[in-house]
C-alpha cells in the first residue's frame, strides 16, 4: 500500500460533536433520512447530516494545495473524485489549475456544486464500473465515502479506483479503541463498514489497493 496521509483530519477535528445526544435522537429515523443523500442530508437539520453545507471560499484550498504538492501534480493534471458530493474540494483544485471530474449519487449535492465545474460532474455509484479507461486519471480521490458501502461493494469500488488512477487517495471513518468505536457508532448515520484501522489496512491489501489512505477518528 501507499502512504498514511493527514490531509482531512485537521478539518475533521475542528468540529465539536455531541455523541450521546445523536444516539438517542430517534436515530433510526435519522439514519434512514440521511441515507437518501438529498436535501435533508446536506442542508436540513443537523440530526440528518451536515446541517447546512455551503461553499466557503478557500476552506478546502489548503487540502487541495497539499494534494497537488504530495502527488506532484502539474497544471492540467486529471483528477477524479469518487463520491464528490457538492464538489467543493474539486472546485479548489480547479482554481489551482487541475482538470477535475467527479460523481456522486446525490442530485441535491451535485446541483449545489459550483457552476464552473458542474458539467464535469455526474450521477454514478462508487461500486459500479467507472466509464473511464485504465490509468485515465493522474489522481483519484475519495473523501468519507467508501465506509458507506457494504464489504462486497467496497471491493468493487477499490478495484475501480485502482484501475482508473495512476495515483489514489482514500479517506474513511475508523477507530483505534473502544471509545472511538462507541463514538463512531453514536455519530455515524450512513456508515455500513465499521472497521478498525488494522482491518481497513488488511482489506486494502486483500482487495489489491495500492494507493494512499487516511482515517478520521471520533475521539
Amino acid at each position: 500500500m501507499g502512504i498514511l496521509r493527514n490531509f482531512i483530519t485537521p478539518k475533521h477535528t475542528s468540529t465539536a460533536r455531541q455523541y450521546i445526544e445523536r444516539m438517542v435522537d430517534d436515530k433510526v429515523h435519522c439514519m434512514l433520512k440521511a441515507k437518501e443523500y438529498e436535501f435533508d442530508y446536506w442542508d436540513g437539520d443537523r440530526r440528518y447530516g451536515y446541517g447546512g453545507y455551503s461553499y466557503r471560499a478557500g476552506y478546502w484550498k489548503p487540502v487541495a494545495e497539499a494534494m497537488i504538492e504530495a502527488y506532484g501534480l502539474k497544471p492540467g493534471a486529471r483528477i477524479l473524485d469518487v463520491g464528490c458530493g457538492k464538489a467543493y474540494l474539486l472546485y479548489e483544485l480547479h482554481l489551482l489549475g487541475m482538470d477535475v471530474n467527479g460523481f456522486d449519487i446525490s442530485k441535491h449535492g451535485l446541483a449545489d456544486a459550483k457552476e464552473e465545474i458542474r458539467d464535469n460532474l455526474f450521477i454514478h455509484r462508487a461500486q459500479d464500473p467507472y466509464p473511464f479507461k485504465d490509468n485515465e486519471f493522474d489522481l483519484v480521490i475519495t473523501n468519507t465515502t467508501l465506509h458507506n458501502l457494504e464489504i462486497f461493494d467496497l471491493e468493487k469500488a477499490l478495484k475501480e479506483i485502482e484501475r482508473v488512477g495512476k495515483q489514489a487517495f482514500i479517506c474513511v471513518e475508523s477507530y483505534r479503541n473502544e471509545q472511538e468505536l462507541f463514538n463512531l457508532q453514536c455519530w455515524a448515520l450512513t456508515c455500513e463498514s465499521f472497521f478498525s484501522k488494522p482491518e481497513w489496512e488488511w482489506l486494502y491489501h486483500h482487495f489489491g489497493y495500492t494507493g494512499d489512505y487516511e482515517f478520521i477518528y471520533f475521539e
